[in-house]
């Protein structure tokens, strides 16, 4: 998930007013993203969304000029939504385990925070890690820049003395990839309403296996 810069290549004044294109584009994305979420990117076309929205295809094509470039620009969307609600919110903790649980727990409640049905950037990773090409690099890109923030996080805790000297970071990293995914099959796919609880049971165990002992 890309922790990166806005979209907008130009800082927008405070205050200013979206324009009617920028406002149809987003609600478009909107719609886009809820549809990905629980449908699949390739479930996403023109077409599709054309008659969610109440458009023409042409007035969609004014917007997205193919189908890659909608599945795109929604990857990035949900990207964006992830950073402002998941990632910014979690850097106001203080550098060490607080910040890393911030990040798990912010990662885990996203979806809700965003209200979105399921996880879109989950969704991706499932359909195109095996399906090289544009779709798939964004999607690693996207997960990649999650992977290294993560990592970084856990240098800090390591770095303020909190965590063991010899913890890796990205292996906690793989791990706590490793609880989300199983957290989003026992949310989505066994409806278990302990989901969320038994991922912060078993990021809680991760840290504890490389936190250093409080000194007496």
């Amino acid at each position: 998930m890309r922790t990166a810069e806005p979209a907008s290549p130009q800082p927008r004044p405070l205050g200013a007013r979206q324009t009617k294109g920028e406002e149809t584009r987003a609600a478009i994305l909107d719609a886009a993203l809820r549809h990905a979420s629980t449908h699949g990117y390739e479930a996403l076309t023109i077409g599709v969304l054309a008659e969610k929205m109440g458009m023409s295809k042409s007035g969609l094509f004014a917007h997205f000029g193919s189908k890659e470039d909608l599945q795109i620009a929604t990857l990035d969307e949900a990207a964006r939504r992830y950073t402002a609600v998941g990632f910014i919110p979690a850097l106001a903790a203080p550098r060490g385990l607080k910040r890393v649980r911030a990040l798990f727990t912010l990662w885990l409640e996203w979806t809700e925070r965003s209200e979105l049905a399921a996880c879109p950037i989950m969704a991706a990773s499932a359909e195109y890690s095996h399906r090289p090409g544009p779709m798939r690099d964004t999607v690693e890109e996207h997960v990649r820049r999650l992977h290294l923030e993560i990592m970084k996080a856990v240098e800090m805790a390591v770095a303020t003395g909190e965590l063991a000297p010899d913890t890796q970071p990205d292996q906690v990293a793989f791990e706590a990839f490793g609880i989300i995914a199983s957290c989003y099959q026992a949310r989505y796919l066994f409806h278990d309403p302990r989901a969320n609880a038994r991922a912060l049971n078993a990021f809680e165990r991760l840290v504890a296996s490389h936190q250093v002992p409080p000194t007496r």
